[in-house]
């Protein structure tokens, strides 16, 4: 076996000369074309290539080329070696500096075919890009193989292409061998093959014949050109062209008389002269079919790569340059870019479209101005683009007159489209799915290159339909996350940052993968008592389903939040909830409830990830242990409550496993991290959130190089503020009428004593009200009565009757009824809820601004210390 290296120059003093081929061989031929970047591994991988070496693209990109290919003169640093039977071995080496073209010829051996000998061409590449590699090669049989292989004089090498007649056309073809890439790469690459030399068959000392890209198959010239043959000579035979077919088809009786039309059948295909038949346009013709549907099979292989409706355009714009045009413009309409369902009915003069992507390989912003990404336009009647958008049928005008291109460009008001269109061709085909058009596609040839002709409106349309379906696909996508984005944010709480006793901030943020819609939600719940109740969950799974049922179970938490159910009793009924909804509510939810007066936190978990409080004492943060519990679905599963003691300033801090799950890693791991920078000090609520966003962000990017967080982010931070005992006052009032005088007194007492004189008055009606309810209908011992100032007067009222109070309809001479109407109408909140001993009745006032500044400045007056401990049921006013 002998590998043989042309010479990349033409250093022999003599120009080449394009003489008569020898007698089976020429320059047509099916190239494998592989571009490798600097590490040796390929990049590119086209469908020849698939077909002479065996690997497809996807088993060949990012493999080493020396594994591939046996052309260890292009891959300089490889070693050549051979094996028991003489063929060659390829070194598994990387690609070293080439500064030069190569060529030459290889034999390897193919399973079950024998030995197969190969040409190949090397052209080093520079370039911003990866690609510093272009290897294109083709099997000898492709080429003449008998007079070829009989023959290793006739070798691949190289020559300029201005010395062959047509040498623009030869230039032209060589972006179409090019697997797919960018009009910018293409042409980088284009520019330095024809600097280094065009690819040649070097036959003799003086004789060359340039190499173009084929791909038809022997033995479909062979049939198609006796097919024409027999079409001919049944003409001939005094027949009508369109009657004379193949063989394989016969005319139809009832459109030709058949005393005059000859029957292809008498014609003896074997008596035709092929002679008479141009091989090299039959060739040609299959050869423009075959290079269409390699396209558009590469085509359907870039574009649908992901649902993002953004990429997908971008990925079906540029398909189509440079291998099938020079310039791509993309419209869509309105509704289908923002992604508000499928458009109603056909478009007219009045539909909005927006021009999403511009691809073209003119110099880099060359038509910014002329056609800007993003405009938003509606097209003129009486243009090209208005009738195929109203049509739905691709609009061809093969060459665009100077004439033609200023009526068309006039249209127009606000800019001039004739540097664009004039002397262009122009496709424009419809982007359409279920008969609608939803989008159009601009198609420009330059001038110098074929102008479109039928069979590429053919192409263009069938471009036009795989796009259109992988636009609705992405549209789909699209309006389904919008709805469910609308869905979740709809059930997200506006969460109040200042509660009374704590301060609250939160942060949402949606997954990164398909159907990052979750199921993550967070919540802050008012209770009696000055409590609040923080809660977070995860709804197992993504997408619409998944919002729907966090709508369902953030609102059975609230519901029963709002009976003050103790949390591990709230999370035993929202367990049995979700079973009976359906087998697949699966969430996981902590309810902690937190009590400022006391300063105790009182949680129960199913199956959530622990929450992390950090001390305001010495800044240390820990992760709370709590029973685990099962995610909320699974059933029959007791919960347990835990009760922690904090301490004014602490702060506590939950999230959903989207923050500290990182892939590859244990979860233990991001848990450490929230931990850690939970505990950093931060100038406000917001700022710690934030802290804790980026700390998280960071360590997943280390960990996983790409950025690695893909599902959503629920976190909820309370600051455990606390109240003062100097902003609380309760007393024990006996089950006596005239205990209700008292209380008007001790509440009008205790805030003159806080500094509110305005909000005497009503604070002793309310009070009067609630008092005089809880006498007559408690039973058995004593009401209580409390007093909270925080930005607001909190009053509660409690009894041990467990039947809760009514909001009735009073007539004006009715003697009951009047109480719970009369704090309905100045409180600023009331309500009741059940106890383990009774009810309780609360209601809030609203503290004027005076009363607001007073409430900041308590009187430092100390507090009476009768009024700071239970009065004695029997005491009287």
């Amino acid at each position: 076996m002998e590998y043989g290296t042309s010479r990349c120059d033409d250093g022999r003093g003599e120009p080449p000369v394009v003489p008569e081929q020898r007698r089976g061989v020429h320059g047509r031929m099916p190239l494998a074309v592989v571009v490798i970047d600097a590490e040796g591994r390929v990049t590119h991988w086209s469908s020849g290539a698939r077909r002479l070496f065996g690997p497809t693209r996807q088993q060949a990109v990012g493999r080493l080329a020396v594994d591939l290919m046996p052309v260890s003169g292009a891959l300089r640093g490889a070693e050549v070696r051979t094996d028991a039977t003489g063929s060659p071995e390829i070194d598994d080496s990387r690609l070293g500096t080439v500064y030069y073209p190569t060529a030459g010829r290889a034999r390897m051996a193919e399973p079950g075919h024998g030995q197969v000998d190969v040409l190949w061409w090397a052209y080093p590449l520079v370039g911003p890009g990866p690609e510093r590699l272009l290897v294109l090669a083709a099997d000898t049989k492709g080429v003449g193989g008998d007079a070829l292989g009989r023959d290793d004089r006739i070798g691949p090498g190289f020559a300029l292409h201005t010395e062959f007649p047509g040498a623009e056309r030869l230039a032209g073809r060589l972006p179409d061998i090019l697997p797919n890439m960018g009009p910018a790469t293409a042409g980088r690459i284009v520019a330095q093959v024809l600097e280094l030399g065009y690819p040649v068959l070097e036959i003799s000392h003086h004789e060359r014949v340039p190499v173009t890209p084929d791909w038809g198959m022997p033995r479909y010239r062979q049939r198609r050109a006796r097919q024409e043959a027999v079409r001919r000579s049944a003409i001939a035979a005094g027949g009508a062209p369109e009657q004379a077919h193949a063989p394989e088809r016969a005319p139809d009786p009832d459109d030709v008389d058949p005393e005059y039309a000859p029957d292809p059948d008498d014609v003896n295909p074997d008596d035709v002269n092929l002679d008479d038949v141009d091989l090299d346009d039959v060739d040609l013709e299959y050869a423009a079919v075959r290079e269409r549907l390699e396209f558009l099979n590469e085509v359907s292989g870039r574009i649908g790569t992901s649902l993002d409706l953004a990429r997908t355009i971008h990925e079906v714009t540029s398909a189509a340059v440079p291998r099938f045009a020079d310039f791509a413009g993309t419209h869509l309409r309105a509704q289908v870019l923002a992604g508000e369902g499928f458009p109603d009915g056909p478009p007219d003069v009045t539909t909005v479209w927006h021009r999403v992507w511009v691809e073209h390989n003119d110099e880099p912003g060359r038509w910014d101005d002329t056609v800007p990404v993003g405009e938003s336009i509606a097209f003129p009647e009486h243009t090209p683009f208005f009738q195929c958008m109203v049509t739905g049928e691709p609009v061809l005008i093969p060459h665009i007159s100077d004439e033609v291109g200023d009526r068309i460009a006039g249209q127009f008001e606000k800019r001039d489209l004739r540097p664009l269109i004039n002397g262009r061709s122009i496709l424009i085909v419809p982007l359409k799915a279920r008969d609608v058009v939803l989008g159009f596609m601009v198609l420009l040839r330059r001038p110098g290159r074929e102008p479109f002709d039928d069979m590429d409106r053919t192409t263009g349309a069938e471009l036009a339909a795989r796009a259109g379906l992988v636009l609705d696909n992405a549209r789909m996508y699209t309006y389904q996350e919008n709805v469910a984005e609308t869905l979740q944010d709809s059930m997200l709480p506006q969460v109040t940052p200042r509660m009374a006793g704590c301060d609250t901030a939160t942060r949402y943020l949606p997954g990164t993968r398909l159907g990052r819609v979750g199921g993550d939600w967070f919540d802050t719940i008012k209770l009696p008592g000055s409590r609040t109740a923080l809660v977070v969950g995860d709804v197992m799974g993504h997408g619409l389903t998944s919002a729907a049922m966090m709508g369902q179970l953030r609102t059975a938490v609230q519901t029963m939040a709002a009976l003050d159910l103790p949390p591990a009793q709230l999370l035993r009924n929202l367990d049995d909830l979700a079973q009976r909804l359906g087998e697949h509510y699966l969430a996981t939810c902590l309810y902690a409830v937190y009590d400022p007066v006391s300063s105790e936190l009182v949680v129960a978990n199913a199956g959530h990830i622990p929450p992390v409080l950090v001390r305001a004492q010495d800044g240390r943060s820990e992760l709370l242990n709590l029973p685990t519990g099962a995610p909320i679905g699974v059933g029959g599963v007791p919960f347990e409550t835990v009760t922690v003691r904090v301490a004014p300033g602490d702060r506590l801090v939950l999230c959903t496993d989207g923050l500290v799950e990182v892939r590859g890693q244990d979860i233990g791991a991001g848990i450490a991290a929230l931990c850690e920078s939970a505990a950093h000090p931060a100038a406000s609520m917001d700022d710690a959130c934030d802290t804790i966003i980026r700390a998280l962000a960071a360590a997943s990017r280390d960990t996983d190089g790409r950025g690695g967080r893909k599902d959503d982010v629920a976190l909820l931070m309370a600051r455990l503020n606390g109240i003062s005992a100097e902003d609380v006052a309760q007393w024990r009032l006996a089950l006596d009428p005239s205990e209700v005088g008292r209380a008007r007194r001790l509440v009008r007492e205790r805030l003159l004593r806080w500094g509110l004189p305005e909000s005497v008055e009503t604070a002793e009606l309310l009070v009067s009200e609630a008092v005089t309810n809880a006498i007559r209908h408690a039973h058995t011992h004593h009401v209580r009565l409390r007093l909270v100032r925080t930005d607001a007067l909190l009053c509660e009222v409690t009894d041990d009757d467990h039947e809760l109070p009514a909001l009735l309809s009073a007539d004006r001479d009715a003697e009951s009824g009047r109480g719970l109407r009369v704090i309905s109408k100045l409180a600023r909140e009331w309500g009741t809820s059940r106890t383990g001993r009774g009810k309780t009745v609360w209601f809030e006032q609203a503290l004027t601004h005076s009363a607001e500044q007073a409430s900041a400045h308590p009187a430092e007056t100390p507090a009476h210390p009768a009024d700071q401990t239970l009065a004695h049921p029997g005491e009287r006013r």
